[in-house]
């Protein structure tokens, strides 16, 4: 039996068993318009995020135009689900829904199956009436058994020490010795303030050139800052003076996550990067947070992989999930796909000026 058979023999969502007494059926809504009560849900979840709330749904909206399609699963009136998605009318895939583009996480956060169902009913629907060719998930834990899992990317996540002393000791030896050069050795500064979103920005942008990859316009970068006020630190590393290295990273509940990093080439030179990190732990243990999250690595991405599990994080699979329409082929759009060599090859010889503009254009098309 196809997934979408399967899906189509279920009650549909409004017919579903009520989860307990009095407790009424499970519907879903598509809300043109979420207001407080949405974040409000989404903090209250255990595993609601930073790209569920309505910040990254601002930010994408503005800046990409990406169309939000935000579903609510509902009980009497009260919230026990939601799911984030965006259209994306891409020229390189075509069209897709994706929860979240630009995220490193995303899918159904609901309260019980018969919401997680009611909600991937939703969107399966949604899939087919808007044509999409395909539906991306990026739940961290699979909410689906019915679904697959992805083994393309790994997360790194680890408890932070209770203070900011403890923090170098906290680190692997090696790891800790890098830091202390950046620090003793080459006498690099860091440095936190919005001030220096353009520095980061730059960074960021050559860093991605360097890698071949899209950087994301500098609007998308100003614009979650404007969406987070209190809850973002943008940091810049400084060599003799000179900007080497830039962060942004965000803030949410008891959680730090480093976000946008970019880096000149003598950053390697002086362990720029681990210096960054580093003091990015000590602030989030000094102001009491627990989580250090490193963000997601493409298994196949060895620098990035290996330079997390250096500081002492081991990878926890991603369980993004996925819904491909009966006729359709999922897009590959990862940067290992065999037909974008050619174009990853000029990407990085391109002048920096050209690389900022282009990506910033086409990374429209291309959902992160």
């Amino acid at each position: 039996m196809s997934e979408w058979m399967a899906i189509a023999d279920r009650p549909a969502a409004a017919d579903v068993a009520p989860a307990g007494p009095d407790a009424g059926p499970c519907r879903v809504e598509l809300v043109e318009r979420p207001g407080a009560a949405w974040d409000e849900y989404v903090l209250a979840h255990p595993e609601g995020s930073l790209f569920h709330s309505l910040a990254w749904r601002d930010a994408v909206a503005d800046v990409f135009r990406h169309e939000p399609l935000y579903l609510r699963a509902h009980r009497v009136g009260r919230t026990v689900g939601v799911l984030p998605l965006f259209l994306v009318r891409s020229r390189l895939a075509g069209r897709l829904l994706v929860s979240v583009p630009y995220g490193v996480g995303g899918g159904i956060r609901a309260d019980d199956e018969e919401a997680i169902g009611a909600l991937f009913d939703a969107a399966c629907r949604l899939t087919h009436e808007r044509r999409c060719r395909h539906l991306d998930l990026r739940s961290e834990r699979a909410a689906l058994p019915e679904l697959a899992t992805s083994d393309r990317y790994v997360g790194f996540r680890r408890v932070l020490p209770q203070s900011a002393d403890e923090v170098l000791g906290w680190l692997p030896r090696k790891a800790r010795a890098a830091s202390r050069n950046a620090r003793h050795k080459y006498g690099l500064t860091v440095s936190f303030g919005d001030d220096q979103l353009g520095e980061v920005w730059w960074l960021y942008t050559a860093s991605m050139r360097r890698l071949a990859s899209l950087n994301y316009p500098l609007a998308f970068f100003e614009r979650l800052l404007e969406l987070t006020p209190g809850r973002h630190w943008v940091s810049v590393v400084r060599w003799e003076g000179r900007p080497v290295a830039g962060l942004v990273t965000f803030l949410f509940r008891d959680c730090v996550m480093p976000y946008f990093y970019g880096a000149t080439d003598l950053a390697r030179t002086c362990s720029a990067a681990n210096l960054i990190y580093l003091t990015a732990m000590e602030r989030g243990a000094e102001a009491g947070y627990r989580v250090f999250d490193f963000g997601r690595s493409r298994c196949d991405n060895a620098g990035s992989f290996d330079f997390k599990r250096f500081h002492g994080f081991e990878p926890r699979p991603l369980e993004y999930q996925s819904y491909t329409p009966p006729g359709s082929t999922p897009p590959d759009l990862a940067p290992s796909n065999p037909r974008y060599r050619l174009a990853r090859w000029v990407w990085c010889r391109l002048p920096l000026f050209a690389t900022r503009a282009l990506g910033g254009a086409l990374s429209r098309h291309i959902p992160g």
